[in-house]
C-alpha cells in the first residue's frame, strides 16, 4: 500500500490519546472510526472532541470553518466488525497490558484487509512483545503521539520483524499529519522523550510517596531551576494519573519492584476519589487554574 492510497484510519480506544490521535488524523482529510467496547464513552468522547476543536482554532491552528467538517470525519462504534471494514491503518491506545493489546489485534487481524498496517499508541512497551499476537508481525510497529496540543513529535518505532515498507509508510504518514517524526532504529522501553520523562515520574513519584517533599515543593523545584512552566505532578495531570498509575503498576509488578508500588499506590488514592488530572478537572491540582499557575507560586504563596 502506499501513502496516497491511505484513506480511512481506525482508532482503538476512544480515551485520551485514541480521540486525540483520531481528531489529528481527521483534521488532515482522512475519515476515521473511533471503536471502544465500551459506547457510553462515546457521548464524553465528542465533547471533548469538540473542546479539542475549539482549543486548536483559539491557537490558529484549525479555521474555524472548518471544526464542523473535521468533527463530522469522525465515526463512533462498540461494532468491530463494522470498524475494520476497509481501513487503511489501525492506531491502537488500548490500556498498557501487552496480552490485552495482543488480544485486541488479534481480533481486528481476522476482521481487517490485508493490507491493513497496524500500529500501537504504546507509551511504555515495546512492539515485540505482542507482535506475534497481531498476526501480521510484518505490517506491525509502534507509532507514538504525545499531547497533539503541546507537541508535533510523533515516535515510529519498528521491531526486528517489521517490514521496511511499513516503517516508509507510516513515516509517510506522520508526514502528512504534519509532525515531526522520529524513527528509531532499534526497540527501546519509552522510545526517547518518554525513557526521560519515566525516570521523572517516577524520581517524584518516589520523593512524594517516601514523604521527602511535598507535591507543590517538588513542583517548585524542577520550575524554578529549569524556569519551566509547569513540574512532574502538573505533567503528569496532563497525561492522566490513570495511565500513569497503569504503567507504574504494571512494572510493579512485572519487576516486583517495592518502590514502583508504593508509587501505584499514591497515585491510586487520588484515582479512586476521581482526580485523573486535567480531563476530569483534578488530579495533583484543580482546572482550568491550577496553583502552578499563579504569581507567586514559586515562592511557596501559591
Amino acid at each position: 500500500m502506499k501513502i496516497d492510497e491511505v484513506r480511512r484510519i481506525l482508532t482503538l480506544g476512544a480515551g485520551t490519546m485514541g480521540h486525540q490521535i483520531g481528531f489529528l488524523c481527521a483534521m488532515n482529510g482522512y475519515d476515521v472510526v473511533v471503536y471502544d467496547v465500551s459506547p457510553d464513552i462515546f457521548e464524553t468522547t465528542r465533547k471533548r472532541l469538540a473542546q479539542l476543536a475549539d482549543r486548536f482554532v483559539k491557537k490558529g491552528r484549525l479555521p474555524a470553518e472548518e471544526k464542523a467538517a473535521v468533527l463530522s470525519r469522525i465515526a463512533f462504534t462498540n461494532d468491530a466488525e463494522a470498524a475494520a471494514a476497509g481501513v487503511d491503518i489501525v492506531t491502537e491506545s488500548v490500556p498498557e497490558d501487552p496480552q490485552l493489546k495482543g488480544k485486541v489485534f488479534a481480533e481486528f487481524n481476522r476482521l481487517c484487509p490485508s493490507r491493513t498496517v497496524f500500529t500501537t499508541n504504546t507509551s511504555t512497551l515495546v512492539p515485540s512483545m505482542f507482535a506475534e499476537a497481531t498476526g501480521r508481525p510484518d505490517r506491525f510497529l509502534a507509532f507514538h503521539f504525545h499531547d497533539i496540543l503541546l507537541t508535533d513529535v510523533v515516535d515510529v518505532m519498528p521491531h526486528p520483524g517489521t517490514s521496511i515498507e511499513s516503517v516508509a509508510l507510516i513515516r509517510a504518514f506522520a508526514e502528512r499529519l504534519n509532525q515531526t517524526v522520529i524513527v528509531l532504529e532499534r526497540e527501546s522501553f519509552g522510545y526517547v522523550f518518554n525513557a526521560m520523562l519515566s525516570d521523572l515520574f517516577k524520581s517524584a513519584l518516589t520523593l512524594a510517596s517516601n514523604g521527602v517533599a511535598a507535591v507543590e515543593d517538588i513542583d517548585r523545584a524542577w520550575m524554578g531551576v529549569l524556569q519551566a512552566p509547569m513540574g512532574p505532578f502538573g505533567m503528569m495531570d496532563s497525561v492522566g494519573l490513570d495511565t500513569v498509575w497503569k504503567i507504574s503498576d504494571y512494572w510493579a509488578k512485572v519487576t516486583n519492584d517495592a518502590q514502583l508500588a508504593a508509587n501505584a499506590a499514591f497515585l491510586k488514592t487520588r484515582i479512586d476519589g476521581g482526580r485523573l488530572g486535567i480531563k476530569s478537572g483534578a488530579g495533583f491540582y484543580t482546572y482550568p487554574s491550577p496553583h502552578f499557575h499563579q504569581p507567586d507560586f514559586l515562592k511557596g504563596r501559591g
